[in-house]
């Protein structure tokens, strides 16, 4: 890609000052404050686009709009879609930024600013490689289909009415995700898999009003007591869910995946001091990073009853209140979570007691995992190669991307999740930052993709061409 390589260099100062450009914009999704805002950073992104030469489309919803960009057709040739969003979270607390979050600051390597890494600028490193194809080559190898959206701060809710009623517009043969982070500096990584998550929130009422512990103690049951029990009676003494069929669909850690995690050289006692504790407990017979990838999991999440303030109140609490969530494994499905919890929360709740449970629906997202073995993930491994200098290494997440479960399951297409950032970017905190030279390696790989991706036999599903070692130093 002499041609290609060529523009990245010859115009690597214009994307950083775009990149400052975009991020001066404060499209807060989450405030109304910042609507206008909102608007305008969507406008700038429709605007690049259409300076490329693509059909573009600014697209109205009940919330933020959408921005829809669609290459010049190439025959014959694979398409990706490729996601991002141009909206941001809030900058507080203001008073812990080095300088403003609004005002792009070039210090120490990196570029500071809201959004820096989450999401502008490991989106833009995408727009920009089309780009050096378009005026290097006068022609993208694949076709590609952009879809950014201003609403991933919040949920993503009018986007995913979107994918589902427009699948067929948006068709593809895999779709590519950066907005996430690499395994270490100077490790670049590709994400396979990611945990789905199921969300409630568990209510016990009790007596018609709040009781003296004195008078009443013993004689009514407590919610609280109550919550307790039950919340505990969720999970065994080894780590276990203790859910009916919790475990029925759950896809094992294969011997592949256990050995490629124990290549990562995670360090354990690092990983604990970082967050401030000795240790930890979890499911037996599996080690920190199988639990945090690829086992589900139990947390609750925030509690409340009784008395809350200054001081002693010796209160028997009328209601009690439990938010916890349920971090799943590909192949485990949501509602079935749901049936089994309701069935062992009818089993552990005590006389007296009444139970609500109420599901949080925009959370009941599965789990997605992609084979090692695609052609796709094959394709950018190479072109990460190509980019940084070393091979990436393989990983899971155990967070969870819903838009991206909904882009598995609706388009039929796998993910590539090809993260540019580090783990200290500060995504969602202060002085978010991201790695310049990382943003210029992001480019450059997301262009080595686009010709990589052109080789690979998706229609024969016969995995991607052979190349040679002359071909791959090029």
């Amino acid at each position: 890609m002499p041609n290609i390589d060529e523009y990245l260099q010859s115009n690597a100062e214009r994307f950083e000052a775009e990149l400052c450009e975009l991020l001066s914009i404060p499209s807060v999704s989450a405030d109304p404050a910042y609507r206008d805002d909102v608007r305008r950073a969507a406008d700038w992104v429709t605007d690049k686009f259409r300076r490329l030469g693509f059909a573009t489309e600014t697209i109205t919803t009940a919330g933020h709009p959408l921005v829809y960009a669609v290459s010049p057709r190439v025959d014959d040739a694979p398409t990706a879609l490729v996601y991002g969003h141009y909206d941001v979270q809030p900058p507080d607390p203001l008073e812990q930024w080095i300088t403003p979050p609004f005002e792009p600051s070039r210090r120490d390597g990196n570029v500071y600013a809201r959004g820096a890494s989450d999401d502008k600028g490991q989106m833009l490193t995408h727009v920009n490689s089309a780009e050096a194809w378009m005026a290097a080559e006068g022609r993208l190898p694949i076709n590609l289909k952009f879809l950014i959206e201003g609403e991933e701060e919040t949920g993503s809710e009018n986007l995913e009415k979107y994918i589902v009623e427009h699948a067929g517009r948006l068709a593809c043969d895999c779709v590519v995700v950066s907005d996430g982070a690499q395994f270490a500096p100077n490790r670049p990584a590709i994400t396979y898999g990611l945990r789905g998550i199921v969300y409630y929130e568990l209510r016990l009422i009790g007596p018609n009003r709040d009781l003296h512990s004195g008078s009443f103690g013993g004689s009514v049951t407590n919610p609280a007591n109550a919550l307790a029990a039950m919340l505990a009676g969720l999970i065994d003494e080894h780590g276990k869910i203790r859910i009916p069929g919790f475990y029925d669909d759950v896809i094992q850690i294969t011997d592949r995946e256990r050995k490629g995690f124990e290549l990562l050289g995670f360090d354990e006692r690092e990983y604990f001091d970082q967050i401030g504790v000795d240790c930890a407990i979890g499911e037996e017979g599996y080690t920190t990073l199988q639990r945090r990838w690829a086992r589900p999991t139990y947390d609750i999440n925030g509690l409340s009853s009784g008395y809350q303030g200054e001081g002693a109140k010796t209160v028997l609490p009328a209601t009690a209140t439990a938010k916890f969530s349920f971090r799943l494994v590909p192949d485990q499905d949501p509602g079935k979570i749901t049936a089994g919890l309701k069935l062992r929360l009818a089993e552990l709740c005590p006389p007296g007691i009444k139970f609500e449970l109420h599901s949080h629906d925009f959370t009941g997202s599965p789990g997605v995992l992609v084979p090692l073995d695609s052609p796709a993930v094959q394709a950018a491994a190479r072109a990460i190669e190509y980019a940084f200098g070393t091979p990436p290494v393989y990983t899971r997440e155990g967070g969870s991307i819903p838009i991206v479960a909904t882009f598995h399951n609706v388009l039929k297409a796998d993910t590539l999740l090809l993260g540019w950032g580090q783990s200290d970017d500060g995504a969602h905190s202060p002085n978010e930052k991201f790695s310049l030279a990382d943003f210029h390696r992001g480019i450059k790989a997301s262009a080595k993709l686009w010709e990589e991706l052109a080789a690979c036999g998706f229609a024969e599903n016969v995995g991607c061409v052979k190349r040679t070692e002359s071909d791959a130093k090029q």
